[in-house]
This record gives C-alpha cells, sequence and structure tokens, in this order.
C-alpha cells in the first residue's frame, strides 16, 4: 500500500522522562542526579521547533507526593516542575499526558519506582494506592486526553493476570474520562522477549478496543504486527527507536495501516551534561516524525 508523500500522523510525542527504572538506571540510583527543569523546558521548545505535538511526561517517584510521602527518594522534587513542563508545553500549543509504569518485573523493575508498594502486588490495596498517585498527578498536569500504564517487560504476572491488571487501569483511567496507552511487546523478536510477546497476543484477545496500542521495537521489527494489530480494531501508534531511518520507515508503515501516531523515546537522564544527546535526538527524528 503505497502512503501519500503529503500524509502526517496527527500525533507526534515525545517521551520525557523526570526519572527512570530499568536495570541500567537501577544501578546508578544512588548517585542519580535530579532531573534538569531548565534543560527539561529547553527540550519542550526544541520539540515544538520540529512538529512534535504531545509532551508524555514520565514521573515515576522523580517527584515528591502529597498522597505517598513515603515514596520520595533523593533526587525527588517538588510536583510543582511537572506544572512548569505542562504550561511550557501547552503554551508551544503541545498537548501533555502522563505516563507510570505498572509492569511487574524483579528482572526489569519498571514498576520499583512504586516500592514499597509494587509488592502488594495486584491486590485492592495497591491499585487503591496506584490511583491514589494517578489522581495526584491528574490534578497537577490535568491531561486532556491520554495516559500510559507502561506494562512492557512483564515477567512476574500469569497471562491472565497480565489482562486483568490492563483491565483494571483502563476502568479506572476511563472513568476519569482518559484513554489508556499500553506498550506493546508483540513486535519485539529476540529470544528472552518471547514471554513478553506472548503476553501482549494474549491481552490483544482481551483487552478493550479503546486502549491505544504502542508497538515498540528499536531494530528490525515485525511489520506484520502492525496490520494485525489494526485488524483486531485497536488505535494503533508506534515507538520505533532513535534514528531517522527507524522513524521514517515505521512513519509510513503506519501510515499504510491507518496508524494516528509515534512516539519518540530517549532512555537518557534529563541532566546538564546529556543536553547534547538529547537535543541531537530531537533534532535528528523529529522532521522524520512529520514526513
Amino acid at each position: 500500500m503505497k502512503t501519500p508523500k503529503s500524509a502526517t500522523l496527527p500525533v507526534r510525542g515525545y517521551l520525557l522522562h523526570i526519572t527512570h527504572y530499568d536495570p541500567v538506571w537501577v544501578a546508578r540510583k544512588e548517585q542519580e542526579e535530579p532531573f534538569n527543569l531548565e534543560l527539561g523546558l529547553e527540550l519542550i521548545d526544541t520539540l515544538a521547533e520540529t512538529g512534535l505535538n504531545l509532551l508524555l511526561l514520565d514521573p515515576k517517584d522523580g517527584v515528591r507526593y502529597a498522597s505517598h510521602p513515603e515514596l520520595a527518594r533523593p533526587y525527588s522534587q517538588d510536583s510543582g516542575l511537572l506544572r512548569i513542563l505542562t504550561e511550557r508545553a501547552t503554551g508551544h500549543g503541545m498537548e501533555v499526558a502522563i505516563k507510570l509504569n505498572f509492569s511487574q518485573s524483579a528482572l526489569h523493575q519498571h514498576n520499583h519506582w512504586f516500592r514499597p508498594h509494587h509488592d502488594l502486588f495486584d491486590s485492592p490495596e495497591y491499585w487503591k494506592r496506584a490511583f491514589e498517585v494517578i489522581d495526584e498527578l491528574l490534578q497537577i498536569v490535568r491531561p486532556p486526553r491520554f495516559f500510559h500504564i507502561g506494562m512492557d517487560e512483564d515477567h512476574a504476572r500469569s497471562y491472565r493476570q497480565y489482562v486483568e491488571a490492563i483491565k483494571t487501569l483502563h476502568a479506572g483511567l476511563k472513568a476519569r474520562s482518559l484513554r489508556t496507552l499500553v506498550w506493546n511487546d508483540s513486535a519485539c523478536r529476540w529470544p528472552a522477549a518471547e514471554i513478553h510477546r506472548d503476553k501482549a497476543l494474549a491481552a490483544e484477545q482481551e483487552i478493550p478496543k479503546d486502549v491505544i496500542e504502542v508497538l515498540w521495537d528499536y531494530g528490525d521489527w515485525d511489520p506484520a504486527a502492525l496490520l494485525r494489530i489494526r485488524k483486531a480494531g485497536f488505535e494503533l501508534w508506534g515507538a520505533p527507536g532513535g534514528t531517522p531511518e527507524l522513524v521514517a520507515r515505521m512513519r509510513d508503515r503506519l501510515l499504510a495501516v491507518g496508524g494516528t501516531g509515534m512516539l519518540l523515546t530517549h532512555w537518557t537522564p534529563c541532566v546538564p551534561a546529556r543536553r547534547d544527546d538529547l537535543l541531537g535526538r530531537i533534532r535528528a527524528c523529529g522532521p522524520a516524525y512529520s514526513g
């Protein structure tokens, strides 16, 4: 299917980490430098210049929560910085959304920002506390449409538990008039990712169709996954990695199957020492999101 040269994805987003949890980031948590607000504002200005129109804020425990002060770490800052970032983005005409990751994995540790509550493992108390944090963030940022729940690289849940967790988060967010975004691992081909791919495929059969699937992979991902997800009835976004070539390839394939968005992901701390890396990635890849 040929894509018109003038076609543009409606949603062109960037994932901005206030902090993050994965094995590489966790290894340096004790020495983690706090998020740099001045640089974050410069990144937003650059995003607007390059044509991106959605800022996805990923605070985790990078901010302090009035509802759960026990989540504060040495690098946590006043949550008011989220309001400052939001105002800068909306001043450029950009939409703002929120991301928290509720994946369960002792290896990838994506949900360890919620410690010690991550050990409650999908109990009523776990979800009560999770939505208290969500509601506090919603009061600060007031996202108009989207909330990203993560859920990539989940090892600890069974297939049934994985599906039920997505349904629980979706129901709570829908009650708050928000669309749920979820990572879709089904294009990942390396051997250790098979369990994540299979869980994503199982979820596609059972979760509500108004969940937005965000297919991610940062190499030679499986293009057949795009058409399968669309045929299953889901709105589809992509996260293609950090080179203009990967971005352009996924952009064109998304447009060919009716995809509506892409997210630029850059798993790099927002600190002055990484300024050139962060700005360089945005300037190189941002224009490719628009075609």
